[in-house]
């Protein structure tokens, strides 16, 4: 299957070689000249599994040998053998994407991509080391981390902004163990990580490195594809449990700021899944909300700190494929509208696009003093326990159904266990704060019966192995010097 990038339509590439270079040379996304066709009934018998497999196969068909990929990178490595368990939780079904090793929903795309990786190496017959260069929000890093850690042939460095992650999402990195591990605080915002990583790659276009770069941020196919599975996976439940018809349209509600999350389930339902409306949540950063309700893409505003900090983001790089996607694959258009934020920080799409993302999305935010108030409140009425993030995805999901008055069944997808936040959580749900954030967490699972996840719980008392802070003009010499 050939992809190009999302800025030119020349330059073709199979799907092994999109993985492998990650960033298209123009600075674009690589996407498939055409989505293909799934069998989405079959599709939905299989296992958690069996559907990586088949969607992964269908997207990326140059890697083969798909189902032993999927089983060397999932097999023992969560905590439930279908990956991704769902909860009923009053009105809502709660799609839990934090069950695996780093507790965080990015693991499920972090185990698979260096399988794809490496088996994409071999198709091309590339023999120097990868460099995998990557910015996080906060949990991107450490899955990525876990998933290549100590991996032949691959090397991965990991950004993230100096004081712009939670106190645990940190010590997750920072003690990351590994040979061929390195990780940085950048001096600025995630933004400034972001893009800092994309100006490596634009700078070392045609040079002559030590190792090859790629990235494992949702910029890569090779991350974003496996994320399809799960809304697959959540429909799966809801058939099971009989709260839907085959064929019945179900909505999804996800808490995103980099949009790659949200856009795995637009590529769901363009493989066939009956998804019916894509809810997009926000936090204060309501960047993305604005977008959606306006068609004017503005980040010229402060990036504020909050208590979902994974979504502190300002440029959303997979919003760059729905406008490929819903422009017709107009690479023309979204080249200009790409130069327009590049230089003015700012733009508007057409209005013929603007009603077709209208069509497909609905968006809204929801502030700190909100998910505070929604964590209580799922809590004390359904005795369930979410983070931050998830917070802001119920939030806004019940602002869909109440303004909308759309009562088809909805997920709402929980991106992260709520030790990754433990102050917040307390916080809301009436608990001490004192202590650090091992005190919090051993607090939290006190007053709620809810286990610490084993991966967390171990971190108090571990090494710091990667303490360094440097300016994000840096960036450049700091991996050159690798």
């Amino acid at each position: 299957m050939n992809y190009h990038s999302t800025r030119h339509s020349g330059g073709l590439v199979d799907s092994a070689r999109a993985v492998l270079e990650g960033l298209a040379p123009d600075g674009g996304l690589y996407m498939p000249e055409y989505i293909p066709t799934l069998n989405w009934h079959a599709t939905l018998k299989r296992s958690s599994m069996g559907m990586s497999a088949a969607i992964l196969a269908t997207l990326l068909p140059e890697i083969p040998d798909m189902e032993e990929l999927v089983c060397n990178a999932y097999e023992g490595q969560f905590e439930t053998e279908d990956l991704t368990p769902t909860a009923a939780v009053g009105n809502f079904t709660v799609l839990e994407l934090f069950r695996g090793p780093t507790s965080a929903f990015k693991d499920v795309a972090l185990r698979m991509l260096p399988q794809l990786l490496t088996a994409s190496k071999k198709v091309c017959g590339v023999q120097e080391d990868i460099m995998i260069l990557t910015a996080t929000s906060g949990d991107t890093g450490k899955a990525a981390l876990a998933g290549f850690r100590d991996v032949p042939g691959v090397r991965i460095t990991v950004f993230y902004p100096d004081g712009g992650v939670s106190k645990v999402q940190r010590a997750q990195m920072v003690t990351q163990e590994g040979e061929n591990v390195t990780v940085s605080a950048v001096r600025g915002n995630f933004d400034d990580a972001q893009t800092g990583v994309k100006n490596i790659f634009a700078a070392c276009q045609g040079k002559e490195l030590p190792f090859r770069l790629s990235s494992a941020n949702s910029i890569n196919i090779g991350r974003l594809a496996p994320q399809v599975m799960y809304y697959f996976k959540a429909y799966k439940d809801l058939l099971d449990a009989g709260k839907i018809y085959l064929g019945d349209e179900v909505n999804f509600c996800v808490p995103t700021g980099n949009f790659g999350d949200i856009l795995a389930g637009y590529l769901a339902k363009q493989l066939g899944l009956p998804v019916g409306m894509l809810i997009c949540a926000s936090n204060a950063n309501n960047v993305l909300t604005d977008f959606i309700r306006t068609g004017t893409y503005d980040k010229r505003r402060p990036l504020l700190k909050t208590t979902s900090p994974s979504m502190d983001i300002l440029v959303s790089s997979n919003l760059e494929r729905l406008l490929y996607l819903l422009s017709g694959c107009d690479c023309e258009l979204v080249d200009a509208l790409m130069k327009d934020l590049n230089q003015n920080g700012c733009y508007t799409v057409p209005d013929r696009l603007k009603v077709a993302i209208g069509k497909e999305f609905w968006a809204g935010c929801c502030d700190d003093a909100r998910a505070a108030e929604t964590i209580g409140k799922i809590w004390a009425e359904h005795h369930y326990l979410c983070d931050p993030h998830t917070a802001c995805g119920w939030a806004v999901a019940e602002d869909y159904v109440n303004q909308m008055n759309d009562h088809r069944p909805m997920v709402v997808l929980s991106t992260a266990s709520p030790y990754k936040f433990p102050a917040a959580v307390l916080s809301a749900i009436g608990g001490d704060e004192s202590g650090d954030e091992f005190d919090q967490m051993e607090r939290l699972s006190e007053i709620t019966g809810v286990p610490i996840p084993k991966n967390l719980a171990t971190l108090r008392g571990k090494e710091e192995r990667h303490t360094g802070v440097i300016d994000k003009e840096e960036m450049l010499e700091f991996v050159l010097g690798l």
